[in-house]
């Protein structure tokens, strides 16, 4: 009886860890990357080891149908979400220095330099997303999804 007992005890555990795990992506504020409206948890596609939150049944086809037209800011919201962690800066690929971030629409980005974290202060909207999460910039400041 207490090796049953155990082992329901052990598979809750899990089942409490799991929904734990899920419920560790905070998605307020997060927007689409097709619509730009707010997503919901349970329209979400799998890209570049993680999950990118939609906000429509109709979204999920549109981002296969063009990946790369939305790869910017599938890859912020990686990032805002705390799916993604980077490495390096996404501007120079050099060393990241502490206190030397800036926060783009939620997501905290870290750079090498004061000099690269003004060029993501000077960028605006679009433009700063682009500049910080874009496809070069991704591989660059070597953002991967954390298992």
């Amino acid at each position: 009886m207490k090796r049953s007992t155990s082992l329901l005890a052990l598979v809750a555990g899990c089942f409490l860890l799991s929904g734990l795990a899920v419920a560790a992506v905070k998605l307020d504020g997060i927007k689409c990357p097709v619509s730009g409206k707010d997503v919901k948890e349970d329209k979400a596609v799998d890209y570049a080891g993680g999950k990118v939150y939609l906000c429509c049944g109709g979204c999920p086809d549109a981002f296969a149908k063009d990946t790369k037209k939305f790869a910017t800011k599938a890859n912020h919201q990686l990032v805002a979400t705390g799916q993604a962690k980077q490495a390096k800066c996404p501007l120079s690929g050099g060393d990241l220095k502490d206190g030397i971030e800036v926060t783009i629409h939620g997501a905290k980005v870290k750079f090498c330099c004061n000099n690269c974290k003004g060029k993501a202060e000077k960028a605006t909207g679009d433009e700063q997303v682009n500049l910080v999460f874009g496809e070069d910039a991704f591989k660059k400041g070597g953002f991967k999804v954390s298992k």
